[in-house]
């Protein structure tokens, strides 16, 4: 069980619709009683990371339940078997009617097209407006629950003026419904979110992947559980057409790098193994030296288990997939979701790690099917 880690964390991508398996994968945690006491978030993932951590734990379930049911009301009918075979066709169209329209609660078209806009002006600088999802998170989180620091919330961004990764740190600064907006203030679609003078954008435009902040804040993270949800495949076939062109590049560039990210924690790993190697050849006299006693707890043995979980769902499958919010695609994105918690991370105790990479650190992937890398 995951109460014997001191920290227990759940890693959320951006990807819009596709947003609805993580909160599946919440509901099966809070189900097994593995909730986590530290959330990070990108996009959409900062917006489920803000209706988890800015709400009791009673009320997180039922929280983000209402907002996939307010984000997919436009098209509520569940989809019959016996349309199936259309149901690629019915998908396009629902997602058209959200570019087109706009989601309730989320965002709506600007009144004037960015092309005619003043240049400077926020028409000008994206086609729809985000204002809704403002409103939104006022009425469905807590920002004062949140800023009492009961659990961790970590949103990323990144600055639009100089490029650089910033996340929004409940443990270092105070979080409101901004800051959110911010993480998913995706161009050209919404305008760059303005706070204390800085202009952020969604952090997913630099990086998607929210695992290194946690290792990079937390260098001596020494007792971890990690949950990464990815929500696109990093590998898939050849396409064969422009659309499936399109949804390859996509996966491409918001997968988390999984095979960059696993060796640079391992060669972090060895450079600690190696530095416990020289400060246990110092004399004895040395050990109260203010410079070995600052530099000693990086190379304690950690208990940190890593858990990449990969959607696999793919009731969508074309470049339209992250913005198809009708209610039929989220409520299967869910239960994959769910499903997958039920029957993956329950095999963590007794399934042998896909990799150890050094000081205690253990990866896991599941599906177990897929090949790591």
């Amino acid at each position: 069980m995951i109460s014997k880690f001191d920290h227990r964390i759940l890693l959320f991508q951006g990807g819009g619709a596709l947003g609805a398996y993580q909160a599946g994968v919440y509901e099966g945690l809070a189900e097994a009683g593995m909730t986590p006491n530290w959330v990070v978030g990108i996009s959409i993932g900062a917006v489920n990371s803000a209706l988890i951590a800015g709400n009791p734990p009673e009320r997180r379930v039922e929280r983000l339940r209402a907002f996939w049911d307010l984000v997919s009301s436009y098209a509520p009918l569940s989809v019959p078997a016996w349309l199936d075979p259309i149901r690629p066709a019915l998908n396009l169209l629902s997602a058209g009617t959200v570019a087109t329209f706009g989601i309730q609660g989320f965002f709506v078209p600007r009144a004037l097209s960015p092309f005619f806009a003043q240049d400077g002006s926020p028409d000008a600088l994206s086609f729809y407006d985000i204002a809704p999802l403002k409103r939104t998170l006022e009425e469905l989180v807590d920002f004062d629950l949140i800023n009492r620091h009961e659990m961790r919330l970590s949103l990323g961004a990144v600055n639009v003026r100089t490029s650089a990764s910033v996340y929004f740190d409940n443990q270092r600064s105070y979080i409101g419904p901004d800051h959110v907006l911010a993480s998913g203030a995706l161009p050209p679609g919404f305008s760059p979110v303005t706070i204390d003078g800085e202009s952020y954008w969604d952090g997913s435009v630099l990086s998607n992947s929210p695992l290194w902040y946690v290792f990079d804040t937390e260098a001596r993270l020494r007792s971890a559980f990690v949950l990464a949800v990815d929500l696109f495949n990093p590998q898939g076939e050849l396409p064969r057409n422009l659309d499936q062109v399109l949804e390859r590049a996509m996966d491409i560039q918001y997968a988390s790098k999984r095979r960059y990210t696993n060796d640079r924690i391992r060669e972090v790993a060895e450079l600690f193994a190696a530095l416990r190697r020289v400060l246990s050849k110092l004399p004895p006299e040395l050990n109260d030296d203010p410079d070995v006693q600052k530099l000693a707890p990086f190379t304690r043995d950690r208990d940190v288990t890593l858990i990449h979980l990969l959607n696999q769902h793919r009731s969508v499958s074309s470049r339209t997939k992250f913005y198809e919010f009708s209610r039929a695609t989220v409520n299967e994105a869910w239960a994959a979701g769910l499903n997958d918690v039920r029957h993956y991370v329950a095999k963590v105790g007794s399934t042998p790690p896909t990799a150890e990479l050094g000081l205690g650190v253990c990866v896991y992937e599941f599906p177990s099917t897929f090949p790591f890398n």
